[in-house]
């Protein structure tokens, strides 16, 4: 066994083979180290993946995603029947867990969200503005932006967006999808409500429904049917103040519970638009929370007729307006 050990024995030429090959490896590996180390301390190597804006200027600043606490728990899935899919995370969870949340229950069996109408409303007016020729590029302003489900179905279709939304729970959800869906450089989010003066506004967030909110305390309690709310102050915009007249606008959603024809007074000038450069209009028209903040559908109809929105159809409680020519 003693000789049959000497005359498997490496040879000086594999010995010294394996060492430069040592020697080589640490090389190798002492040069990596030094560049990891001399490469700045950033917890996201490139933030601007994510999270970049097409806009080098705004009069309030945009919500930094980047800087927000994480929401938690994160229960998000992809929306089901899409023609450009997106995933959206959940604000209102449920009461769990007697009663959790629809999706929740769908996502347990297997199945994906039950996709949101006005996802499915959004990206048929934009595919149909896309095929017809008429806008094929240009913003989509959505008001009420809630968990995003509006400012993703567009997103996924390439438009960008500019989403604007009070409640910070609901950011939350908002910069979950951001990330989820890699838009950060088509979405932008502001932590403000649009109106018709630059302030702030009293907001009625419910109790036990994070997602769900009203300026009018009574509005709150007719659309949500909850008998406690909490106030709190939101900082107000006019969306004529954040969007520059160069900028071709596509599409506005609101969908504000009653305070629409404040939003809508306060894009005056976007809205005055000629022609195909004024944007198609999708708002809720609920008079029960019109009423409620202290205007009406007839109002809001008679102002959007002075602007040149003379085409306006009821598509359930939302209502679409356009300009011929």
């Amino acid at each position: 066994m003693a000789n049959a050990w000497k005359r498997d024995k490496p040879t000086q030429f594999y010995q010294s083979k394996t060492i430069c090959l040592l020697i080589t490896s640490t090389l190798l590996f002492l040069t990596f180290f030094v560049y990891l180390t001399n490469q700045p301390s950033n917890p996201n190597p490139n933030p601007n993946v994510f999270f970049k804006t097409q806009f080098p200027f705004y009069p309030i600043p945009p919500f930094d995603c980047l800087k927000c606490p994480q929401s938690h728990p994160v229960i998000a899935n992809l929306v089901e029947g899409l023609k450009y899919p997106f995933l959206y995370s959940l604000s209102d969870l449920g009461t769990l867990p007697d009663k959790p949340h629809k999706n929740i229950v769908r996502m347990l069996k297997g199945k994906l969200f039950r996709k949101p109408d006005i996802s499915v409303t959004i990206q048929e007016v934009l595919g149909k503005l896309k095929t017809s020729g008429e806008r094929g590029n240009g913003l989509v302003v959505d008001v009420g932006a809630n968990v995003g489900m509006a400012s993703f179905a567009a997103a996924a279709m390439g438009f960008r967006v500019l989403a604007f939304e009070p409640v910070f729970e609901n950011l939350q959800r908002v910069c979950d999808g951001i990330y989820f869906n890699r838009v950060g450089d088509l979405v932008t989010v502001f932590n403000a409500a649009a109106s018709d003066q630059n302030g702030n506004i009293t907001f009625h967030k419910l109790v036990g429904r994070l997602d769900n909110s009203a300026v009018s305390a009574t509005g709150a309690k007719m659309a949500f049917k909850s008998n406690e709310e909490i106030e709190l102050q939101v900082r107000s915009i006019p969306l004529d103040e954040v969007i520059p007249e160069s900028e071709p606008v596509v599409l506005i959603k609101i969908d504000v519970q009653g305070w629409e024809y404040h939003v809508l007074k306060g894009a005056s000038k976007l809205l005055s638009r000629k022609g195909r450069e004024a944007p198609y209009l999708i708002y809720e028209e609920d008079e029960r929370l019109l009423q409620a903040s202290n205007s009406s559908a007839k109002e809001i109809r008679d102002f959007l007729h002075s602007v040149g929105y003379s085409h306006c159809t009821q598509h359930g409680t939302d209502a679409h307006c356009t300009k011929s020519g």
